[in-house]
């Protein structure tokens, strides 16, 4: 197919500023499909952030729970008729809920995620939980997320500055003084934040508070300490979690549902994958953009091939088939898919860092991502080749002789 490469790159390069506008088309179309793409990988890594750092094999939680932060509690009771099965290594229960957050440097009000759970126990495993988990034991003391959104305020730079604070969460050395806190109102009553932690920000949570599952109830008095949201269930070392989530399944009533680490994940991506409009959204913004990309590539080949008919007719009266000049075509829209490809993603890189900083979600270039976009972008420019060889079955040389 690429015996004669240089016959489709001179066409091409015939008219420079054809072949700009067509790069430009195929590089704009390149840009909105990784944009939609990331976004929307980064709604679904956000959206389970939280549930990848519970330290647990299998979960617990109601049915009817939509998604990590809306959901419905269940009795605490059936989390322990988990432990009496053998392989069943620890339980712990976890309560979490949204509370209105009250800025203690401008007054603004909005929704925090708070968590609570046994201090004693190791539930959850982030930067910065672990060294600073001893403080939350203390009444109305919580740890603030170091990646939340800016509009809660300097909570994190005020402790930061502080200088009996020696934090460096990113190898999780923390040390922290008890007096050391930034006072805070949530739920209208006065807490204090002891120390940081960093899990980030999602579609679903601008902010996390982790505090003991004591403080959670205080905060939260409406809550029963008898209700839980998820429960947490460890496994002894070569159980298999999948045929334990079966036996649990098959023995607990229809009240709670069981769940291995993956399934929790899974279930909050299809939750937001198809609940919610967002999935759709950037999957329909993606096609726009082949869509886009294929109409530009189309119209470029068609003027190109209707420039060029009388050489292609030419072609044909000296033998050559149609389909050697089909491939010709394909040659040149694989050359748009290259050249249009290279800095749409150049500017792809940039825009997700930018996007990042302003968003605070997890954008990233994976190696799947570029091959697939890339993938994408040449069927994208084979398609429309595709419909432009009509004009090239028209090319008779009859009407160049």
């Amino acid at each position: 197919m690429f015996t004669d490469l240089p016959l489709a790159w001179l066409q091409l390069t015939r008219e420079p500023s054809r072949l700009l506008a067509a790069v430009a088309g195929v590089a704009f179309a390149v840009l909105l499909v990784f944009m939609q793409f990331g976004f929307s990988e980064a709604l679904y890594a956000s959206a389970v952030r939280f549930h990848a750092a519970l330290v647990g094999d299998l979960f617990l939680i109601n049915p009817q729970t939509s998604y990590l932060v809306l959901t419905r509690q269940f009795s605490r009771r059936r989390l322990y008729q988990v432990l009496g099965f053998d392989g069943v290594e620890s339980v712990n229960p976890l309560y979490a809920a949204l509370a209105l957050w009250k800025s203690p440097y401008d007054g603004s009000a909005r929704n925090i995620f708070i968590v609570g759970f046994d201090p004693t126990q190791k539930v959850i495993d982030l930067p910065g939980v672990d060294v600073n988990q001893q403080f939350i034991r203390l009444p109305d003391v919580v740890l603030f997320d170091d990646a939340s959104r800016p509009e809660y305020g300097p909570v994190a730079d005020q402790l930061k500055s502080s200088k009996a604070m020696a934090l460096d969460l990113e190898q999780g050395h923390v040390s922290v003084q008890p007096s050391n806190t930034v006072s805070v109102e949530v739920s209208n009553r006065r807490i204090s934040i002891g120390g940081l932690f960093r899990m980030g920000t999602s579609f679903g949570v601008d902010g996390t508070l982790i505090t003991s599952d004591l403080n959670f109830l205080r905060l939260l008095p409406n809550r029963e300490k008898g209700l839980i949201d998820i429960g947490v269930i460890r496994l002894r070392s070569g159980v298999s979690p999948e045929a334990m989530r079966a036996t649990l399944a098959a023995y607990l009533p229809h009240d709670v549902e069981v769940l291995t680490k993956r399934g929790f994940m899974e279930r909050e991506k299809a939750y937001w994958a198809t609940t919610t409009p967002i999935g759709f959204v950037f999957a329909f913004g993606a096609i726009i953009g082949l869509v886009v990309g294929l109409v530009i590539v189309y119209q470029i080949l068609f003027a190109d091939i209707s420039d060029h008919l009388a050489e292609y007719a030419t072609l044909k009266a000296m033998g050559y088939t149609n389909r050697y000049l089909f491939s010709v075509v394909f040659q040149e829209a694989t050359i748009l898919a290259v050249l249009g490809y290279v800095p749409g993603f150049l500017v792809s890189l940039w825009l997700y860092h930018m996007a990042e900083n302003a968003t605070l979600l997890p954008l990233r270039m994976s190696l799947s991502l570029e091959l697939t976009v890339l993938g994408l972008t040449v069927g994208m420019c084979c398609a429309s080749g595709a419909i432009a060889l009509r004009k090239v079955r028209s090319a008779d040389p009859a009407d160049v002789f």
